[in-house]
């Protein structure tokens, strides 16, 4: 399970769900998705959301799933 900071990050800033969909070119719906953790967003939208924060994916993307041994 991959959980995020994505909502977190977001009302940190002050910026809506719609606000920062468009900031990133995706739609509303998906950034909602995203924050309850109903959609894990694909690798390229993970680092379009890095680079808006100026984080690293890890930083805002925890994955809490076993771990490959």
């Amino acid at each position: 399970m991959v959980k995020n900071r994505v909502e977190e990050l977001r009302k940190a800033r002050k910026l809506s769900q719609d606000e920062f969909a468009k900031a990133i070119r995706v739609s509303r719906q998906t950034v909602s998705s995203i924050e309850t953790g109903k959609y894990n967003p694909s690798l390229e939208l993970a680092f379009a959301i890095s680079d808006f924060f100026g984080m690293s994916i890890e930083e805002i993307f925890i994955n809490e799933g076993s771990a490959v041994k």
